[in-house]
């Protein structure tokens, strides 16, 4: 039996366990599993047999689970009311704070208060000051469960705290020294309290070079951090180095799936997060920018009809429409899916603008050049007519080297103004390469048409 089928049969035996109210057998065999697969099963019951599970498990046992279920499931808000309340609001105060957070951020206010007031005061509090914080910061996806020391303490004292206090810290392997007015001065690892003897002082072994963020970072930001330097963990700070809390690498991992979702989605020009299986739904999320984009194609419908006696003098210039505009699509979301990839890893820097213009431009001349030399043959052959593969060797030429010059422009710009260059989307690139490729196509046509007519 291999793993998956053995976990099947696990998630079986906890369904019967459940029906039959076993619930010694059900615990027994539940809290054996990992707290992922605690979370796959959890998900996959109906509200009734949820119901159950609740008079079964403790709040702290529902959150250490709760912990691992991605925040961004749709149903948590509806796992969270058919909770009693109380029984709800404990769980939400046994979890880590961060997660709480975000946990209650889908609720709307009047849940929130709810909850809370019937939270103990401090951990209300440590919830409230979390909130206050602005969406997609690094304040907004710290905690505050963390083990910190002071420099005068030695390493004996510093293992009694780092014992009492892991329980309930998200990450032991760093622990933060800061002054006596909780100042980020430092940072020790487990290992190094490990190696060096009981009477050695912090100060003697801390490595006070710490690569700290402010709690206003953009979560991007924070996460290329992370990314450069390898971390497991990253202090976050206020304007006067005082120590807030820190960012996790498992928080990280989420904000890096939520911003290429993000990315991903402006590309597309649709919510890929917004995934729903009634397709009215569905419709309702991609129509809004299939009509935008509508109105755009008709720009480009109104050019081709400008040029209709050129068409009419030279019908075989209608066959090669689609197959210019399609090629200068493609290679202006090439240039632009390259353009986003390169801005978010921050590559810019290392570049300056009217260097990364001119590379862009040779790469459009190259490739379109190589492009354009093909159908020139491929026509030529085709049609026994070189004259007209020169004509669509030309345009194609042309035609990529300023879809490929728009798809990485039209971002760098976007970023510049301070806007997400993934909203320059991957249909309003190709949208606006059939419309410069339109324009080329029949110009060039309308100068060489008594070559090759």
């Amino acid at each position: 039996m291999n793993e998956g089928q053995e976990i099947e049969e696990q998630f079986d035996n906890l369904l019967t366990f459940l029906e039959e109210e076993q619930m010694n057998e059900f615990r027994e065999l539940f809290l054996s599993l990992h707290i992922y697969e605690q979370g796959q099963f959890y998900q996959s019951l109906e509200a009734k047999q949820r119901k159950q599970l609740y008079n079964y498990l403790s709040p702290k046992e529902l959150a250490d689970m709760f912990d691992v279920i991605e925040e961004d499931n749709e149903d948590m808000k509806d796992y969270i009311a058919e909770m009693r309340p109380g029984y709800a609001a404990e769980m939400l105060s046994e979890m880590y704070t961060d997660n709480a957070v975000d946990l209650l951020n889908m609720l709307d206010k009047s849940q929130k208060a709810k909850y809370l007031s019937l939270m103990s005061t401090e951990d209300a509090s440590e919830i409230k000051e979390l909130l206050h914080y602005e969406d997609d910061t690094a304040g907004s996806i710290m905690t505050t469960e963390y083990v910190s020391i002071v420099a005068n303490q030695t390493v004996r004292s510093a293992m009694y705290v780092l014992k009492t206090q892991a329980d309930v810290a998200e990450t032991i392997y760093y622990v933060y020294v800061v002054d006596q007015d909780n100042r980020l001065v430092g940072v020790i690892s487990l290992r190094d309290l490990i190696i060096n003897e009981d009477d050695t002082l912090i100060s003697e072994i801390l490595n006070e070079r710490v690569i700290s963020v402010h709690v206003g970072d953009d979560q991007e930001d924070v996460a290329q951090t992370i990314r450069d330097y390898d971390f497991l963990a990253l202090p976050v700070i206020d304007y006067d180095d005082h120590l807030l809390g820190i960012v996790t690498v498992d928080d990280i991992i989420d904000v890096i799936d939520d911003e290429a979702a993000s990315d991903y989605s402006g590309l597309a020009g649709v919510d890929v997060e917004q995934v729903s299986e009634n397709p009215f739904k569905a419709a309702s999320k991609r129509l809004p920018w299939l009509i935008t984009l509508l109105f755009l194609g008709m720009s480009t419908a109104t050019l081709i009809s400008h040029y209709e006696e050129l068409v009419s003098e030279a019908s075989i210039l209608a066959v090669f429409i689609s197959l210019i505009t399609g090629t200068a699509g493609n290679a202006g979301t090439q240039s632009l899916a390259v353009a986003v990839r390169r801005l978010a890893v921050n590559d810019e820097k290392d570049s300056s603008f009217g260097r990364l213009i001119v590379s862009e431009v040779l790469t459009g001349l190259v490739t379109g050049a190589i492009t354009g030399l093909t159908i020139f043959i491929v026509v030529g052959v085709w049609k026994q007519n070189f004259p007209l593969g020169f004509v669509i060797g030309m345009a194609m030429l042309c035609a990529i080297t300023v879809a490929n010059l728009a798809g990485s422009l039209i971002p760098m710009l976007m970023d510049k103004l301070g806007f997400d260059p993934a909203v320059a989307s991957g249909p309003f690139i190709t949208t606006l390469s059939d419309l410069t490729s339109v324009l080329i196509y029949f110009n060039i046509a309308s100068i060489f048409m008594y070559y090759f007519i």
